[in-house]
C-alpha cells in the first residue's frame, strides 16, 4: 500500500512538473506606457515560432494597430541565445507526412503575420539579439526597425532542408545591394553581430547589454512617432563602439558575388563558380553541391520573380512553393538529416540540378485556386 502511495506522488509529481512548463506562455503579450510588447518564450527550442504562437500574435498586432493609445510595438525573445531561430519545422514535417491541415495551416498563419508586420502603420522595433533565422527574420526584418547585437546570427539556411527562403525571403533579399541576397539565399551563408547591419537586414547595432535600457527608454517616449523612435534608436546606435573598425566579412568577395551569382540559371552559376576557381569559389561550390537541386532551383526563381512584386504578391507566390515542398521529397529528407538523424547526408530526389526540369519547377509556381493565399 505504502509503495502505491509513493507510485501515485511520483506521478502526481510529475503531472505537476509537466502542468508548469506547459503553462508557461509560449508568447507575452503585454502593454507598457505606450508600447505592445512581443515576447517569443520558448528558450529551450530558441523561441521558435508555432502554430499557436503565430495565432496569438497575429490578432495582438492588429488590436495594437488600431488602439490609439498603444504608440510602437517591440518584439524580442528570452533565453539570452536566440531572438527566434525559425520556425517549428519538425511538427510541419510530421503533418505533411500524414497529409494534416497544419502544413497549410502553419505557412498560411506565418505569413499573414509576416504582411501584418510589413504593413504596420505603428513603428514596429525587432531587438533581434541572438539567433535569427527563417521564421525568426520573417517576425523582424519586414517591420521599421531591427536592432541587431554583437550576439546576432542570420542565416536563411533553407536550401539545406529542401525549403527555400521564404518569410517573404523573394522580397528582402533580391532588395539587398548588388547580388548579396542571391548569395545569401543560395548557400545559407551566415552573418554575425555588425555584418548584419552592414548587409542592410538590421537597421541599427546596439550592445546586447543595453537592450534592457534602450527597451526602457522606447516605452517612455511620449507618443513616439517613427522618428522620435528613430531618434532614440540612432543615439544608442552611435555611442556603440564594437567592432567599429571591423571590415563588413563580405567586403573583399562582393565583386565576386555580384559576377557570379548574378546568372540566369542555377547551372550557369555553378558553371562560373567552377571556372573562377578561386578558393572563395570553390568553398561555395562546395556549399551549394550540398544543398537540395529542387530547393536551389526553386530559390534562384522565387527571387527573380520576388525583385519587381510587393511584398502581398511574395507572400503569395511563397505559399504556392510551401505547398509544392510539402508534396515533395526533399524537405522531408532534408529535415530527416539535418535535424532529426543528423546524419548531414541528405538523399536528394532529382540528386542534380539538370534533373531538375523547368516544367516541374514552374508548375511549383501555379496558382492554387480557391486555395491561394488571401491577404
Amino acid at each position: 500500500r505504502l509503495r502505491a502511495l509513493n507510485r501515485l506522488q511520483v506521478v502526481l509529481r510529475h503531472l505537476k512538473m509537466s502542468k508548469q512548463t506547459d503553462s508557461t506562455p509560449e508568447v507575452l503579450l503585454e502593454k507598457k506606457g505606450g508600447a505592445g510588447i512581443i515576447t517569443l518564450n520558448r528558450p529551450k527550442a530558441l523561441n521558435a515560432l508555432n502554430l499557436s504562437m503565430i495565432q496569438q500574435i497575429y490578432p495582438q498586432i492588429k488590436t495594437w494597430e488600431k488602439d490609439p493609445e498603444t504608440f510602437l510595438i517591440i518584439i524580442k525573445g528570452t533565453g539570452g541565445k536566440a531572438f527566434c531561430a525559425g520556425g517549428d519545422i519538425r511538427a510541419i514535417t510530421e503533418a505533411g507526412k500524414v497529409g494534416d491541415k497544419l502544413s497549410q495551416d502553419f505557412f498560411r498563419g506565418e505569413y499573414r503575420l509576416n504582411n501584418a508586420i510589413g504593413t504596420c502603420k505603428k513603428p514596429y522595433v525587432a531587438l533581434i539579439d541572438g539567433i535569427t533565422m527563417g521564421g525568426g527574420v520573417g517576425v523582424s526584418v519586414h517591420g521599421h526597425f531591427r536592432v541587431a547585437t554583437e550576439k546576432t546570427v542570420f542565416a536563411m539556411p533553407e536550401t539545406a532542408i529542401g525549403l527555400f527562403p521564404d518569410v517573404g525571403g523573394g522580397y528582402f533579399l533580391p532588395r539587398l545591394s548588388g547580388k548579396v541576397g542571391y548569395y545569401l539565399a543560395l548557400t545559407g551563408c551566415r552573418l554575425k553581430g555588425r555584418d548584419v547591419l552592414k548587409v542592410g537586414i538590421a537597421t541599427h547595432f546596439v550592445e546586447s547589454e543595453k537592450l534592457p535600457a534602450l527597451e526602457k527608454d522606447l516605452i517612455a517616449l511620449k507618443s513616439p512617432s517613427k522618428e522620435k523612435v528613430a531618434d532614440l534608436l540612432n543615439s544608442y546606435h552611435m555611442k556603440c563602439t564594437i567592432d567599429q573598425e571591423k571590415e563588413f566579412v563580405l567586403d573583399e568577395h562582393m565583386e565576386k558575388i555580384n559576377s557570379l551569382f548574378s546568372a540566369n540559371s542555377m547551372e550557369e552559376i555553378v558553371k562560373k563558380l567552377k571556372q573562377d576557381g578561386s578558393p572563395f569559389a570553390m568553398k561555395q561550390l562546395e556549399t551549394i553541391n550540398k544543398m537540395s537541386p529542387t530547393s536551389l532551383k526553386l530559390t534562384l526563381r522565387q527571387l527573380k520573380e520576388g525583385a519587381s512584386m510587393n511584398l502581398q504578391e511574395v507572400l503569395q507566390m511563397e505559399y504556392r512553393l510551401s505547398q509544392a515542398c510539402m508534396k515533395g521529397h526533399d524537405f522531408y529528407e532534408g529535415v530527416r538529416a539535418v535535424l532529426i538523424d543528423k546524419d548531414q547526408s541528405p538523399k536528394w530526389k532529382p540528386a542534380a540540378l539538370e534533373e531538375v526540369s523547368d516544367e516541374f519547377v514552374d508548375n511549383c509556381f501555379k496558382p492554387l485556386g480557391n486555395d491561394d493565399l488571401k491577404l
